[in-house]
């Protein structure tokens, strides 16, 4: 793990992350475009966290605060690098992103059917709030 390196994204890392969602990330959203994702750098510019390993994309977390809450999206860990760790250390970087921003509880987004993907949340400390459903609206502009 000593050369696992986690860095924020910047604009150059745009193309590579989308390539990387469509192998390793689990379903797929509306904002998973060039211009969503060149929004989310803009607006919450430290959110997008990359693991890296000999320069090679191998993790991403979303870590967003927008001032009240702390929301995890597309934890991802390239099939070929997992259980090593790097999905922990991608949440351990997105849980001091939050104290540090004075955030006090992360809330994560995982798919019901990815049992992989809640094994891995639940022995992160995560639990499912089994009161709440998630309400969506797409938003045409």
């Amino acid at each position: 793990m000593n050369d696992l390196r986690i860095r924020p994204a910047g604009p150059a890392d745009l193309d590579p992350v989308l390539t990387f969602w469509r192998t390793a990330a689990e379903g797929t959203s509306i904002s998973d475009d060039r211009a969503g994702v060149a929004r989310l750098l803009t607006r919450d510019a430290g959110s997008l966290l990359l693991a890296e390993r000999a320069d090679e994309l191998v993790g991403t977390v979303i870590a967003g605060f927008d001032g009240w809450r702390c929301h995890l999206y597309r934890l991802a860990v390239h099939p070929a690098h997992r259980r090593q760790g790097i999905g922990s250390a991608l949440l351990a970087a997105a849980e001091e992103r939050f104290v540090a921003l004075g955030g006090r509880r992360g809330d994560a987004m995982v798919l019901q059917r990815n049992e992989r993907a809640q094994h891995a949340w639940r022995a992160a400390g995560y639990a499912p709030q089994d009161q709440w459903l998630r309400w969506v609206k797409p938003l045409s502009g």
